[in-house]
Parts: C-alpha cells; sequence; structure tokens
C-alpha cells in the first residue's frame, strides 16, 4: 500500500480510507478478479468457440491492463515465496480456461484436460504476453493475436492427437504416436482442477 499510494501521490492514509489493504485495491484495479466465468450465459457447447471467447476476454485485459498486470508480476516475483493473498494468484486463468474447456470433459481423460488447460493458461497471461512484446519484439495487437492462436492452435492439436489415438485403437494399429505422447513420458503429475 506504501507503494501505490507514494505512486497516487496521496497519503497512506488516505489510501486506507478507500482501501483496507492491498487486495482491496486491486480488486478495484482488476474487476475481473472476482467474475468466475468469462463466458457469456449462452456460450454453447462447442469448446473452441468457448476458448476463443475466454482468450479474446483475456487478451483484451492484458492490452487494457497491462501497466497493472506487469506491476502485479513484477511483485510476485519479488516477494519469492512470500506473497500475499493477492487476486491474480487464485489460478482464476486455470478456472476461466476449464470453463471454456468443460465440453471436452468425457472426451479427454482428467490428465489430458489438466495438461490442455494448464498449457492454454500459460499462453494467456501477462507472462507470455511480456515474452512476447519485450523478447520477440512484437506490437502488443501481435502478441495479444499470437496468445489466442497459441491457444486455439494447442486445442486443435490436442483434439487431433486424441482423434488420431482413437484411430489408431479402432483400426488395431497401436504403433500410431502422436505429438501428445512423444511428450507424455516428460509430463509430471499435475495438480486436480478446481472442479
Amino acid at each position: 500500500m506504501e507503494t501505490a499510494s507514494a505512486a497516487a501521490s496521496v497519503s497512506r492514509t488516505t489510501a486506507y480510507r478507500y482501501f483496507d489493504g492491498i487486495h482491496d485495491l486491486l480488486v478495484a484495479a482488476f474487476p475481473h478478479a472476482e467474475r468466475s466465468s468469462l463466458l457469456p450465459l449462452h456460450a454453447g457447447e462447442d469448446a473452441e468457440t468457448r476458448l476463443r471467447i475466454v482468450a479474446e476476454d483475456q487478451t483484451s485485459r492484458v492490452l487494457e491492463y497491462e501497466l497493472e498486470m506487469r506491476a502485479v508480476l513484477r511483485l510476485s516475483l519479488d516477494l519469492g515465496t512470500e506473497r500475499p493473498a493477492l487476486p491474480m494468484h487464485r489460478g482464476q486463468r486455470i478456472g476461466w480456461v476449464e470453463d471454456a474447456l468443460a465440453p471436452l470433459r468425457g472426451q479427454l481423460d482428467d490428465q489430458e484436460l489438466r495438461t490442455l488447460t494448464f498449457g492454454i493458461g500459460a499462453l494467456l497471461g501477462i507472462e507470455a504476453f511480456v515474452w512476447l512484446t519485450d523478447i520477440a519484439a512484437l506490437t502488443r495487437v501481435q502478441a495479444a493475436k499470437t496468445m489466442q492462436g497459441n491457444a486455439l492452435r494447442l486445442l486443435k492439436a490436442t483434439l487431433a492427437d486424441r482423434n488420431a489415438q482413437e484411430a489408431g485403437k479402432a483400426s488395431g494399429n497401436s504403433n500410431s504416436v502422436t505429438s501428445t505422447q512423444t511428450v507424455e513420458h516428460e509430463r509430471e503429475d499435475l495438480p486436480p482442477l478446481r472442479s
């Protein structure tokens, strides 16, 4: 709060008059931090369409709140293991992606769905945006479009691999290797999704 009040050119007392702490300040700066879903009420059951909606919404938020998100990322990195309970640390992006991919439950096994969810989540955050703009030297809009495209490509590749596995099983050809299988031995046991 000290840094935020100094940056706003107000006293800490004034800052605390409006916000009880850093959590309340961040929720005010990031109103979406309290949303459980980025999907509209009638988003349908097509996972690609749902993911496109979430990817566009999330990347538009990165563009709109870039400076604030960079500050939170910096704060996260500076604090090391001592992290306050910030709204961005609750895994909401994972929940938003999981919500978009909900129609795939039953089509993908739990491990495949977790891997896909975490992979897409990693593609849609400020971390990827910072790398694409600061290291790869893309424009902000190019970075957002790249993030969206990569998320959709990962979904399509996962589904294509799954379909190839099923086709191989149906034809009795168990020797067909998919891109997912080639890295399966490297996969660690991932934590479960929230639902």
